[in-house]
């Protein structure tokens, strides 16, 4: 599976504690408070207020627009939510990241960030964090990794006749590669008549706002999308057709750039699709293995957004932010 933290700094982001010295009383602190729970552990309102600070640095650094306060909170705590899920299973099953596996992993977050270690530790120190405490988020990403792919990536299998059929459907197209953004409005498990119709309605309505010039794609999919890249403004980067949400092959190929589709229904809930740009074309003989990878990406992407909710829907979640309507402690 692809590394979740490939890019930027900002993308490393995951919940950090926080510890307030009880000698540190010379002036009166505000009182921490838990603002979710997670089968038997808490988030606290301190690590929700780091990583909200995280997460504006990196879409100020992409030139993201800004959701409100609430908006933020409630998105980056859901995403808190998730991964704190996924850690428990990691301990459960007991899973561990070596020393030696962390050190290579840091080794290449620097490479990609095109720097040497020492300036990544730099860049890092900068930027208000300890080295320690990436090293930490790093090492809780890789132990998600192991998550994903023991309980998705490993039951995925891609055969020669998929490969063969998506060719033959791609024709000259095979070798097209779209650059995308999404917004996922999301329907819980099998939901009632009602709850469909109001998330393909508010999905109307927020296609409605943006081609209206009311709203820009990437504000309302950081204030407003249920998916995973909520807070890269929706953006799916790069991807050939083989690389695509299935349910998006008979769409994406007729968009024109900048347009929005219509809300597409999956079984996760109800998806916009916005062409940012378009790449390629004419070659439609890609070899074969590169083919079977790209196939097999975009199945584990399908596996692992229905279970992703699978997990949501069977733990015991307690999430207070929404309780208080949204706003900061």
């Amino acid at each position: 599976m692809k590394a979740r933290n490939a890019n930027t700094l900002a993308a490393l982001g995951l919940a950090l504690s926080l510890s307030v010295s009880p000698l540190a009383t010379a002036a009166v602190q505000p009182l921490d408070r838990v603002v979710a729970v997670v089968n038997d552990e808490a988030i606290m309102s301190s690590d929700l207020d780091q990583r909200v600070s995280q997460v504006r640095q990196q879409m100020q650094s992409r030139n993201i627009g800004m959701p409100d306060q609430g908006e933020l909170r409630d998105q980056v705590l859901s995403r808190m939510i998730t991964e704190q899920i996924e850690l428990q299973m990691a301990e459960r099953a007991n899973l561990s990241v070596s020393d030696s596996d962390l050190n290579q992993a840091m080794r290449g977050v620097a490479q990609r960030n095109n720097m040497t270690l020492e300036q990544f530790v730099d860049r890092v120190e900068q930027e208000g964090m300890s080295y320690a405490q990436v090293r930490e988020q790093v090492r809780r990403e890789l132990l998600i990794t192991q998550v994903q792919q023991r309980s998705v990536a490993s039951q995925v299998n891609i055969s020669d006749r998929e490969v063969d059929q998506y060719l033959k459907q791609a024709g000259s197209n095979a070798n097209v590669q779209y650059h995308l953004a999404h917004i996922l409005i999301a329907v819980p498990q099998a939901p009632t008549p009602q709850q469909a119709e109001a998330a393909r309605k508010k999905a109307e309505q927020l296609r409605q706002a943006i081609t209206s010039g009311q709203a820009k794609f990437q504000e309302v999919a950081a204030a407003q999308s249920d998916g995973p890249q909520a807070l890269d403004g929706g953006d799916l980067g790069w991807r050939s057709g083989a690389e695509m949400p299935s349910i998006f092959d008979d769409v994406v190929p007729r968009l024109e750039k900048g347009e929005v589709s219509e809300p597409i229904r999956s079984p996760s809930g109800y998806h916009l699709i916005t062409l940012l740009d378009k790449r390629g074309g004419g070659n439609a003989d890609q070899q074969r293995e590169q083919i079977r990878r790209t196939l097999f990406q975009r199945k584990v992407n399908e596996e692992l957004e229905a279970w992703t909710q699978e997990i949501r829907a069977s733990a015991y979640v307690d999430n207070r932010l929404k309780q208080d309507d949204g706003t900061a402690p």
